[in-house]
């Protein structure tokens, strides 16, 4: 059977037998691969801790039939470990695991969603910016890059110049007055404004933006992303946004 070297986040683990696990990896060249970690839950395993959720590790495997097999893994960042210290940052990184996991196909290359998951991570182990705004922000870039890139100013349905006040999650975002349908909700336009800069990953303004306008777009992101997944993110119900940084005006 071949063998190949990649890098991998971790993205869940489950037990196997007594002393084995499943991981579950978001690879830069694989795509999915879901590899058997064999007696990582001896106490002396060698790698074990290694392949936690979160952590991002270069791997050494061969291929297998239904599961590849982990020889070798070596750390390259421990987020996981970090994370763990951190209830918001953390709730918020199993967030995006999930929604990585949801978002990529098995065996297929998927680097830019690798990229921007390590990255995500990363901001939020530095504690670069409020986890839910680092969450948010990763979770509107990772499905644009799947193909659901939504608008926040011009009109999602016949692209007329905004701003608008209309949101509509089947239309792909804001919308005019023309295109507004029923069950369209009326965002405030700084929460408008917000969505754009986390899309847009423009800092300045997210980190800026107050805590209304956070609470809001939180809302809406969660709506948009689970709808285009077409089935919810148990993990978003775990997300700790009671985090004080940022302003509150």
């Amino acid at each position: 059977m071949a063998t190949y070297r990649d890098v991998g986040i971790v993205l869940r683990t489950h037990k196997l037998g007594e002393t084995d696990r499943i991981v579950t990896m978001l690879t830069r060249g694989r795509g999915e691969v879901r590899a058997v970690a064999k007696g990582v839950r001896r106490t002396k395993s060698k790698f074990g801790a290694r392949l936690e959720p979160g952590m991002i590790v270069d791997l050494q495997c061969y291929e297998g039939r239904s599961l590849d097999t982990v020889t070798q893994a070596e750390i390259i960042a421990p987020y996981g470990e970090r994370l763990t210290r951190d209830y918001a940052a953390f709730t918020a990184a199993t967030a995006m695991l999930e929604t990585a996991e949801r978002l990529i196909e098995e065996r297929e290359a998927a680097p830019q969603q690798f990229n921007l998951l390590a990255g995500g991570l990363a901001s939020l182990a530095h504690r670069e910016h409020e986890p839910g705004l680092v969450l948010d922000s990763y979770l509107l870039r990772a499905v644009a890059i799947a193909g659901w890139a939504p608008s926040f100013a011009d009109c999602a349905g016949c692209g007329a110049p905004g701003p608008h006040r209309g949101f509509n999650l089947a239309s792909g975002g804001a919308v005019c007055s023309a295109c507004r349908m029923p069950g369209s909700s009326a965002p405030d336009p700084d929460t408008f404004v917000l969505l754009a800069a986390l899309l847009t990953a423009d800092w300045a303004v997210a980190d800026g933006s107050a805590a209304a306008s956070r609470k809001e777009a939180s809302g809406l992101v969660a709506a948009y992303v689970q709808w285009h997944l077409e089935r919810g993110v148990r993990s978003l119900r775990l997300v700790d946004r009671t985090s004080p940084v940022g302003s509150t005006r």
